[in-house]
């Protein structure tokens, strides 16, 4: 029987009675008392998440940034100076996503965070990768535990526990107070925080007194309604391994015009020049049923032109809501599509993206 992965938070999630599912082989919480509950604490109030799941690898060494931006589309130049952060991903030489991470550059390393599910892949490809740079590479996954903490009052909250003013911290900076390494970042739409540690002691601590400042414990099914809200990309859904960061609508993330070759470039140079084969929409569906992932896309004529990549409940938008990859002549904004869903053809609407902009 496989042994699943336990974050430093645990003992935590199990005693506030949370559901806990096996998510890329770690136990995880998917929800606490509900998920709606919890999508609209963040969207009004605060709420946290251990996303300690998460991979971290360390990349140090004359040729780091080199090294990065030979592996990513996006130009690791922007962050040349410590203190800040970039999305960005890995393509594959076909143009294909390995995954999309994030990059922090600290004082004498860089930080990147990649997906749970990822996390050997993308370990394997860095070092696959590393002949003829100087650098060196460090995996700290499993020491590192990592909160988001999110919503309106983020910053209030996380100013008064850590006694710093937190407010002039620019989205995607990243700074280190003491023991913790925090970047104004998130996956919900919401502003807020991913607080680096790597003593589980004070994990546990950070979340004890987050929680009696009223923030809100939130699991991962809030996670994915949040972020489909905002129209963020999930690997697996939106991107993998034959979907581009340019299909997918990534590309402002995309620098073809970089001074430095990057592994994929050719494909995406091409797929830019001479059109996509397919595209991202958000959709609308003017129903109550919700589209989930695999379901089918046709035109009015009911012919079939594209698959649905993820589908929620729009909480906060207030209607079902749903990502799909469609033929490029079928993507306009307004335009009505039909998805299949349990044996109907359901009216969809393409809206633009994303769902959700917080104010």
């Amino acid at each position: 029987m496989l042994t699943l992965k336990k974050t430093a938070l645990i003992d935590e999630h199990k005693a506030l009675n949370a559901r806990l599912v096996d998510f890329a082989g770690f136990e995880m919480p998917i929800q606490y008392e509900s998920i709606i509950k919890e999508h609209n604490e963040v969207r009004t109030n605060l709420g946290i998440f251990d996303v300690s799941h998460m991979g971290e690898f360390l990349v140090s060494g004359e040729d780091s940034l080199k090294f990065l931006n030979y592996l990513v589309p996006n130009d690791i130049q922007k962050i040349e100076q410590p203190g800040k952060g970039l999305y960005t991903q890995l393509c594959n030489e076909s143009g294909g996503t390995v995954d999309d991470l994030i990059i922090y550059h600290l004082d004498d390393h860089f930080l990147v965070v990649v997906n749970a599910s990822n996390i050997d892949k993308d370990w394997k490809w860095f070092n696959n990768h590393i002949n003829g740079f100087n650098v060196k590479l460090k995996n700290v996954s499993n020491n590192m535990s990592l909160l988001a903490v999110q919503g309106p009052n983020a910053v209030n909250a996380l100013s008064s526990i850590l006694n710093v003013d937190l407010k002039e911290q620019k989205y995607f900076d990243i700074k280190k107070y003491d023991s913790y390494i925090v970047a104004r970042t998130g996956y919900t739409g919401e502003d807020g925080f991913e607080i680096f540690i790597d003593d589980e002691n004070k994990a546990v601590s950070l979340w004890q007194q987050l929680i009696k400042l009223g923030a809100i414990p939130c699991g991962l099914g809030a996670r994915d309604t949040l972020r489909l809200e905002a129209a963020y990309p999930l690997y697996g859904h939106e991107l993998d391994d034959v979907i581009s960061p340019l299909e997918a609508g990534l590309g402002w993330s995309i620098k073809l015009d970089k001074s430095v070759d990057f592994i994929g470039k050719q494909v995406l140079l091409k797929q830019k020049q001479e059109g996509l084969q397919k595209k991202l929409i958000c959709l609308k569906i003017n129903d109550k049923l919700i589209a989930r992932q695999g379901y089918k896309v046709y035109n009015q004529n009911k012919e079939e032109i594209g698959i649905v990549c993820s589908g929620s409940q729009g909480i906060s938008v207030g209607y079902p809501i749903a990502t799909a990859f469609v033929s490029p002549q079928y993507a306009e904004v307004n335009k009505e599509l039909l998805v299949g869903i349990r044996d109907r053809f359901i009216a969809a609407t393409i809206v633009q993206r994303p769902f959700y902009r917080r104010k």
